[in-house]
C-alpha cells in the first residue's frame, strides 16, 4: 500500500524545516561520523558571508553550488567537510553601525569612545550572524556547524597575530610613508580592490601656471596644482624638447611653486597638451614619476577631510570642489585659462562608503609582495623546500603550473595581469573594528637608551610606557588565512593534516583578487603549500531582463522569502540550471515557480510508480522486454553522462539534463508507455515494467538529491525499501 503521505500533494512548508533538523540530529554533516577513510577527504571552506545584514541571491548561489559538490562527494564515499563561517567585514560593518548610531542618537564613534563603539558593533555582528546562520539552513546547506568559525574569534585572532609577527620578523611587513587610497568619508585607507570606478562628466581645464611659464597643461583637478613639483613631457615630443631640464619659479594662485620640466615615457602625447603637471602627493602615477626622477614628494595639498591644507588664503580649509571653482576663477582673471571642455572620466569611489577616493601619502603598514622568503615545504610545483621565492612568484607559480586550476580557465589571464601590476599591499586601516595590529611603541623618554622602541609580538610587551598601534588590519588579511586558520593552525591539528589543502574554493569572480590571490599568497608563505586545487568562479545573479538587482529598480529577489513561497529546492534549481561558471545568470519568480512544479512532478511520479509496486519483489531480477532493456540501457548511459558532468563541475549541465530526463523521458514517456503493461494481464510485461520504473525512480531520486535535497530526502524516507538510511549518506549510483 502506498504511504498515506503520498495521497496528499507535496508540502515543502511542512517538510523542509523538519528534514533539516533530521539531518542535523543525524550528525552526518560532521565528517567524523561518516564511514569514510581519512585518505579520501573532500573539503570546502565556505566563503564567509559578511556580518552586515542578510543573505542575498549571490550567497544563495554559492550555497547551492557548494552543497551540490558536498552532497555528491558524500554520496561518493568521501570524508566530506564543508566548514561554515562568517566574516567581520570591518569597514562595512563599522560603517553600518556608525550610520545607525548617528541616525538614532546623533552621536559619532568618537562621542561613544572605542570600547563602547566596539561593544555596539559586536552586538550587531552577533545578531547578524544569527540571522545569516538561520538563512543558510533554510537553503539546505549541509555544512558542519560544529566547526563553524568567525574571522574575529579568538582562534582566528591568534592565527592573524602569529602570521603578522612571522612576516614582520621576515621583513615582509614594514611601516612606510607612501601614497595610499584614502577614503575621506570612511576616514581610512582602502586597497585598490576596494574601489569602484564610476563614469561621470568632468571638466578638463587647459591653462598655464603663469604668463611666463612656456608650457600649457590640461587637468580635471586644478586645485591639486598647488602641490606640483614638475611638468612631465614625452621624451619624443618635439614640441617640448628645448624645455626639458629647465626649471621655473612661478606663483600659482598666490602659492609659490618650483617646477622642473622632465621627460618621461609614461606621458601620453595625445592627451590634452601632452604635458603633465606632476603632483606626487595626490596621484599614484605622479608619485612614481617623482620617485624615478628624485623629485620631492611631501607637498600635500588635500587633507584627510578632503579639504585644502596649503597656506593659501584663497582656498585654505575649502572643500575640494569649492577650491576648484576659486582657482578656475583666478585663472580666468589672469587670462591663463585657455580651454574648458566636458569629458567623460572614471571617478574612484570607495566601495563601502561611496566616498570619492583621494590618493595621499600616509604612514601605513604594508606587505612587500616582491619580498623573498624561504619556502617551509616543497609542496608547491617548481619550488624546493628552503628555496627563496617572492610572494608574487608563489601566486604565479601555483596557477601557471596547473597546480591550482581556475574554472573558467579564461580568468587565469585576468589573474596574471593583476599580479603583474600588483603593488605592495597596504594592510593597515584607521578604524576601530577589526584585528588590532600586534605592534606596540614606547617613546624615547620612557626607554632606557633614550631611543623610541617598536615591539611586535603575540602579546603586549612587559614594562611601562608601551602603547599599542591604534590601527586595525585589512579584513582581507584575516580572510586570506581562512583555509588553514579554520582547521586549527597555528597548531598542527588532525583536521589540518586530513583536510588541507582544501579541494575547491567556490566564489564570485569579482573577488578573484580580493581574496583568492591573497589566500594563495598567505598559504604559500605560511605552509609552503596551496590552499585549494580548484577555483570555481560563479557570476552575478541578475533579474529576468539581465539587470543588476537594486533597491532603486525594485527588482530584488529575497532568497529566503522566495524559498518560503516556492520551496528551497525550487530556488536551488532556478539558480543552478543554465548557470555557467564565470558568467552572469538570470532569475525570475516564474523560473522558481517552474521548479516548484518540478518538485511536485517528482512527488506525483513517485506516487504513481509506488501505486503499482505493491506486489513487486524488490529483490528479484525479472526478465525484461526488449523495449525495457533498451530504456534501462539508455538510463545507464544518461547516468554515466551525469556523473562525468559532476566530476567536471558542469553542474549547470547536469541539473538541466536531470530535469529534462525525469520530466520528459521518465514521466512523459516511460510511465505513460508502462501503463498498458501495468494494467494488463501479462506477468512478464508487468514485472518488467515494474522493475524498469522502480530502478529508474530509485536512482533518479539519488542523483536528484544534491540538487533538490529536501523533496528527495522526504521521498526516500517514504519508500517501501531503502528507507532506514538517510539519502544524504546513500551511495551515488554507478552506471
Amino acid at each position: 500500500m502506498v504511504n498515506e503521505k503520498f495521497l496528499k500533494p507535496y508540502n515543502f512548508q511542512e517538510t523542509e524545516a523538519r528534514i533539516y533538523k533530521t539531518w542535523l540530529d543525524s550528525g552526518f554533516f560532521n565528517p567524523d561520523n561518516l564511514e569514510a577513510p581519512e585518505d579520501k577527504a573532500f573539503t570546502i571552506v565556505m566563503p564567509p558571508p559578511n556580518v552586515t545584514g542578510i543573505l542575498h541571491l549571490g550567497h544563495s548561489l554559492m550555497l547551492t553550488l557548494e552543497d551540490i559538490m558536498i552532497r555528491y562527494k558524500r554520496m561518493s564515499g568521501f570524508k566530506t567537510l564543508w566548514l561554515p563561517g562568517t566574516d567581520h567585514a570591518a569597514i562595512a560593518t563599522q560603517s553600518k553601525v556608525e550610520k545607525e548610531i548617528q541616525k538614532k542618537e546623533g552621536l559619532s564613534r568618537h562621542d561613544l569612545g572605542r570600547e563602547e563603539m566596539l561593544k555596539r558593533i559586536n552586538q550587531f555582528a552577533q545578531e547578524s550572524h544569527d540571522t545569516i546562520s538561520s538563512q543558510i539552513k533554510v537553503m539546505g546547506a549541509s555544512c558542519d556547524w560544529s566547526r563553524e568559525a568567525f574571522t574575529m574569534d579568538e582562534k582566528r585572532n591568534l592565527a592573524v597575530r602569529t602570521v603578522f609577527k612571522k612576516m614582520y620578523d621576515d621583513g615582509l611587513i614594514y611601516r612606510g610613508h607612501r601614497i595610499v587610497n584614502w577614503d575621506p568619508k570612511g576616514q581610512t585607507t582602502i586597497s585598490d580592490d576596494e574601489i569602484n570606478y564610476e563614469e561621470r562628466e568632468a571638466k578638463l581645464y587647459t591653462f598655464k601656471y603663469s604668463k611666463d611659464f612656456p608650457i600649457s597643461i590640461s587637468t580635471t583637478r586644478p586645485e591639486t596644482k598647488l602641490g606640483d613639483v614638475a611638468v612631465a613631457v614625452h621624451p619624443d615630443d618635439e614640441r617640448y624638447q628645448k624645455y626639458i631640464g629647465q626649471e621655473y619659479d612661478v606663483v600659482f594662485c598666490g602659492t609659490p611653486i618650483h617646477l622642473k620640466i622632465i621627460a618621461d615615457k609614461i606621458v601620453e602625447k595625445d592627451f590634452g597638451t601632452g604635458a603633465l603637471g606632476v603632483t606626487p602627493a595626490h596621484s599614484f602615477i605622479d608619485w612614481q614619476i617623482a620617485t624615478d626622477h628624485h623629485l620631492p614628494k611631501d607637498k600635500i595639498v588635500i587633507n584627510e577631510r578632503a579639504k585644502i591644507s596649503v597656506a593659501n588664503e584663497l582656498v585654505k580649509d575649502k572643500k575640494v570642489l569649492e577650491a576648484r571653482e576659486i582657482i578656475v576663477a583666478w585663472l580666468k582673471e589672469q587670462n591663463l585659462l585657455e580651454k574648458e571642455e566636458v569629458i567623460k572620466q572614471n571617478i574612484a569611489t570607495a566601495e563601502r562608503t561611496g566616498g570619492i577616493v583621494e590618493p595621499m601619502p600616509k604612514l601605513q603598514w604594508f606587505i612587500n609582495v616582491n619580498g623573498s622568503f624561504k619556502v617551509p615545504d616543497n609542496k608547491i610545483n617548481g619550488v624546493k623546500a628552503g628555496e627563496k621565492v617572492t610572494l608574487k612568484e608563489i601566486m604565479t607559480k601555483t596557477v601557471a603550473s596547473g597546480q591550482i586550476k581556475i574554472i573558467p580557465e579564461y580568468f587565469e589571464k585576468t589573474y596574471f595581469h593583476w599580479i603583474d601590476n600588483l603593488n605592495d599591499w597596504c594592510i593597515s586601516r584607521q578604524i576601530w573594528y577589526g584585528h588590532r595590529l600586534p605592534v606596540w611603541y614606547r617613546k624615547a623618554e620612557q626607554t632606557p637608551n633614550g631611543v623610541e622602541e617598536v615591539y611586535c609580538g603575540l602579546e603586549a610587551p612587559g614594562g611601562i610606557g608601551w602603547e599599542q598601534d591604534s590601527d586595525t588590519l585589512d579584513t582581507w588579511f584575516s580572510s586570506a588565512l581562512w583555509t588553514f586558520s579554520t582547521l586549527g593552525w597555528p597548531e598542527n591539528t588532525k583536521d589540518l593534516r586530513i583536510y588541507h589543502p582544501t579541494n575547491v574554493l567556490e566564489t564570485g569572480y569579482e573577488i578573484l583578487f580580493f581574496w583568492i590571490a591573497r589566500m594563495i599568497l598567505m598559504t604559500g608563505y605560511v605552509l609552503g603549500d596551496i590552499p585549494f586545487d580548484t577555483v570555481y568562479l560563479h557570476g552575478t545573479v541578475r533579474d529576468a531582463k539581465g539587470r543588476k538587482m537594486s533597491k532603486s529598480l525594485g527588482n530584488g529577489i529575497d532568497p529566503i522569502e522566495i524559498s518560503q513561497k516556492f520551496g528551497a529546492d525550487a530556488v536551488r534549481m532556478a539558480l543552478i540550471v543554465g548557470n555557467t561558471p564565470g558568467t552572469d545568470s538570470k532569475i525570475s519568480e516564474d523560473k522558481v515557480k517552474g521548479y516548484k512544479n518540478f518538485a511536485n512532478k517528482i512527488w506525483n511520479a513517485t506516487r504513481f510508480v509506488l501505486g503499482y509496486l505493491e506486489d513487486f519483489d524488490y529483490a528479484s531480477q525479472p526478465e525484461l522486454t526488449m523495449a525495457d532493456q533498451a530504456s534501462l540501457q539508455e538510463f545507464h548511459t544518461f547516468l554515466a553522462d551525469i556523473t562525468k558532468d559532476m566530476e567536471a563541475y558542469r553542474f549547470y549541465m547536469a541539473s538541466d539534463k536531470i530535469y529534462n530526463y525525469f520530466w520528459h523521458t521518465f514521466a512523459d514517456v516511460l510511465i505513460e508507455r508502462s501503463k498498458v503493461a501495468l494494467n494488463g494481464t501479462e506477468p512478464i510485461a508487468r514485472q518488467s515494467a515494474q522493475y524498469l520504473l522502480w530502478t529508474i525512480l530509485e536512482n533518479s531520486i539519488r542523483i536528484l538529491h544534491p540538487f533538490m535535497p529536501f523533496v528527495t530526502e522526504e521521498i526516500w524516507s517514504l519508500l517501501p525499501v531503502n528507507n532506514k538510511k538517510l539519502l544524504m549518506i546513500e551511495t551515488w549510483p554507478k552506471a
